[in-house]
């Protein structure tokens, strides 16, 4: 990830004395934006346009705003909107599946900016867990935008209707439906140390390359997905079946026996991260119902991996 240089006014232009809390809002539209497009990089380049245009007004133009920070908000929603217009058509043309971008614990994060600047960190709850954002992934723009800007963040219909450009009636619609997709793929919560310890479990028998101990830590209908954007090798299908996908991550074992695994956060939720030289060669997220892992995310994409490099 590439550092950017922090907004703020134009050369020459007077300093802002409301500039302290107009980049408050960073963080929360960092938040924003990541839950949106489910990429940090792209949910930084939103951000970074967010301030252009803040700054492209002229002092009165700003002064006019009655409260700034959802004047922040909603811009970088319309943004976001106007992205997820374009991304279905990109992934399209991605080369296998497409997998959220994996978020590391803020104290793990390795890019030395990001570890200093704590407005930069999203803040890591239910709402950005793989499992969760799979599930929007599955929305259209609109149930999207509708759904994370007044559910997540607590914004009215009013001015959600703003940043989708469609009636308020209409914005409650799309929020319902989008609250109908996420209780259809919820199962019922496994406590964060069930997780824990299920996933720490399958960390050993990976590393012991015992498959029958991993089948049984397997959901007989578990499911792997792997994203290696076309730049690494990985499955370019689901692969379903907890005997099979018990098989992937014993071949995986096989072909690189250097492989170092390490329990981390990933999303907030526990998952492991997969080293080779010291380098994060996977991230590997999961969904735990019960006491079986049901879906396994495993992204191996470098450009996905930049925040998890030491």
């Amino acid at each position: 990830m590439t550092s950017r240089p922090e907004p703020g006014p134009a050369p020459g232009r007077p300093s802002d004395p409301s500039l302290s809390a107009i980049m408050s809002e960073r963080r929360r539209l960092i938040n924003l934006a990541y839950r949106l497009l489910g990429s940090l990089a792209e949910a930084e380049d939103v951000v970074q346009e967010t301030y252009a245009r803040w700054y492209a007004m002229s002092r009165e133009q700003q002064e006019a705003i009655r409260s700034p920070g959802a004047w922040l908000s909603r811009v970088a929603g319309r943004i976001c909107f106007d992205i997820l217009g374009s991304a279905r058509a990109r992934r399209e043309r991605y080369v296998g599946e497409w997998i959220p971008e994996p978020l590391p614990e803020p104290a793990e994060w390795g890019d030395g900016r990001l570890e200093t600047d704590p407005a930069d960190r999203v803040t890591l709850d239910e709402s950005v867990s793989m499992a969760f954002l799979v599930v929007l992934e599955s929305m259209t723009p609109a149930e999207r935008v509708a759904f994370v800007l007044h559910d997540v963040f607590r914004y009215p219909f009013a001015e959600v209707a703003e940043t989708v450009g469609r009636s308020p009636a209409a914005c409650r619609q799309l929020a319902t439906s989008a609250r109908r997709r996420i209780r259809a793929a919820q199962a019922p919560v496994t406590p964060a140390a069930g997780q824990a310890g299920i996933v720490r479990d399958f960390k050993e028998a990976w590393e012991a390359k015992d498959i029958n101990a991993l089948i049984a830590l397997l959901d007989p209908d578990a499911t792997v997905i792997a994203d290696g954007g076309g730049i690494v090798s990985a499955e370019l299908h689901p692969i379903e079946g907890g005997e099979r996908v018990a098989q992937v991550f014993i071949d995986v074992a096989g072909k690189a026996p250097g492989l170092t695994v390490l329990e981390r956060t990933v999303n907030g939720q526990p998952g492991l991260v997969a080293q080779l030289d010291g380098v994060t060669v996977v991230v590997v997220a999961f969904d735990v119902e019960g006491d079986r892992v049901k879906h396994i995310w495993a992204v191996r994409n470098p450009e996905k991996l930049r925040p998890w490099t030491q």
